[in-house]
């Protein structure tokens, strides 16, 4: 698909990234990727903005990856979208039949008209031809662009946040799942809670405007699909392809920051010498490591971190990295479907997890604990893991955010309730300002 590019200098990178947001708020398909200058070692721009929908694909799980694959190899173009979670059920011989508030398709993406990259003072913008004839007004437009801020009259009233799983029930659920894993069924599940509000309206870009303020990620992303809606502070890499190399950042281990200088260091320090949850993370990388042989040439996997804490505006976290070379002849499609669902939100072994969480959780999980991102004309592609997020179903008037925690043999009930508590402090302070 032919595409018009152009550079442009600007002087202030971070006034243009809010004017960019803002003016695409007119368009019913929006995906916006954010960096917020948070240094990485595998990041291409500091911002992506594509927006207004040529072609689109959605679908449910039913040969969801077989369709996507289809899409991808005949468009050969930037492709924006999401996987839920639920694509588990096009993986394996699995079902989700848990409540779904959201009712979100299970997959969704999008072909833009218009792409903008930010990198720097430098801002890419590529349009297809159809509408070349909009860009300079467009331009124009984004740089005049008033950004809006404050509540509009609609979410002037905080939404009424209830637990989908109470404290008892929660515990319960991890002493099933705990004789689970005493069995030998399991030795790691990753189990996730819903919270969540009916009949509530909210501003979506300014609630995502409070969120990315307060967490400033490095994956952050607003979506907008038709009537459904992500405000995501996300700080996980689910998976990145560059050229033949292929790159995943599983994140397990949470730990809590203080504004006292020595206490920090000490939360920081007591998080990377935790046996627990260095285990943890090491039974992900492991299975990654086992996801991304199925795609790899061999003896290219590798681990290029292991248990590094990295320190971000809420919580300290534990990440590792895994790298692959591809073979030759294994899709971009195939290389995500072969990792699919993600281990950091699943467990281990992936299917035995997967079908003990789906029995005690109480709800779809849908887009949380999927993956939303892009691929290129050139093959390559990056998606972050749809945590520390805020749903909303702007037609039905529902809002969600679910939490998780991996479950070990060394869990503590009370302590992965609290941990809980800490992932969704960002989400709910928002919601209740």
């Amino acid at each position: 698909m032919l595409r018009i590019s152009k550079k442009f200098q600007i002087e202030d990178p971070k006034t243009v990234k809010s004017q960019l947001l803002s003016w695409a708020q007119q368009f019913e398909e929006v995906v916006w990727l954010d960096t917020n200058g948070y240094e990485q070692k595998y990041a291409s721009y500091d911002a992506v903005l594509a927006v207004d929908a040529f072609t689109v694909l959605k679908t449910d799980h039913s040969n969801a990856f077989e369709k996507l694959q289809e899409y991808q190899a005949l468009s050969n173009d930037w492709l924006f979208g999401y996987l839920s979670y639920d694509l588990k059920n096009d993986v394996e011989t699995l079902t989700s039949e848990n409540y779904d508030g959201l009712q979100f398709p299970d997959l969704y993406f999008f072909q833009p008209k218009k792409l903008f990259l930010l990198k720097g003072v430098e801002l890419q913008v590529h349009y297809l031809r159809l509408v070349e004839d909009e860009l300079e007004g467009d331009i124009d437009g984004i740089l005049d662009q008033k950004v809006r801020f404050g509540y509009h009259e609609a979410s002037l009233h905080p939404p009424k946040i209830k637990l989908r799983i109470h404290k008892d029930e929660y515990f319960a659920k991890l002493q099933r799942l705990l004789a689970h894993i005493h069995r030998g069924d399991i030795y790691e599940a990753n189990f996730c809670q819903e919270f969540y509000a009916e009949d509530s309206q909210i501003d979506p870009l300014q609630t995502y405007s409070h969120l990315n303020a307060i967490s400033k990620p490095p994956l952050a992303t607003f979506m907008r699909l038709e009537d459904n809606y992500l405000l995501s502070a996300s700080p996980e890499r689910f998976l990145r392809k560059e050229g033949e190399k292929v790159i995943s950042q599983p994140i397990k281990g949470t730990a809590k920051r203080s504004r006292d200088i020595d206490m920090d260091l000490q939360f920081r320090e007591a998080l990377a010498n935790d046996p627990k949850e260095r285990s943890e993370n090491i039974m992900i990388v492991d299975l990654v490591r086992n996801d991304l042989s199925r795609t790899a040439k061999k003896g290219s996997v590798s681990v290029e971190e292991l248990c590094e804490v990295y320190t971000f505006d809420q919580v300290h976290q534990m990440i590792s990295t895994v790298t692959s070379l591809v073979s030759e002849g294994s899709s971009p499609v195939e290389v995500i479907k072969s990792c699919f669902p993600m281990g950091s939100m699943t467990g281990a072994p992936k299917v035995s997890a997967m079908q003990i969480i789906e029995t005690l959780e109480e709800t779809k999980r849908g887009l949380y604990s999927g993956a939303v991102g892009y691929f290129t004309p050139e093959g390559n592609f990056d998606f972050n893991v749809v945590i520390r997020s805020i749903l909303y179903n702007h037609a039905m008037r529902y809002v969600s955010y679910s939490v998780g925690g991996a479950i070990t043999a060394k869990s503590i009930p009370q302590k992965e309730y609290e941990e809980c508590l800490l992932k969704a402090k960002a989400m709910r302070e928002v919601l209740e300002r």
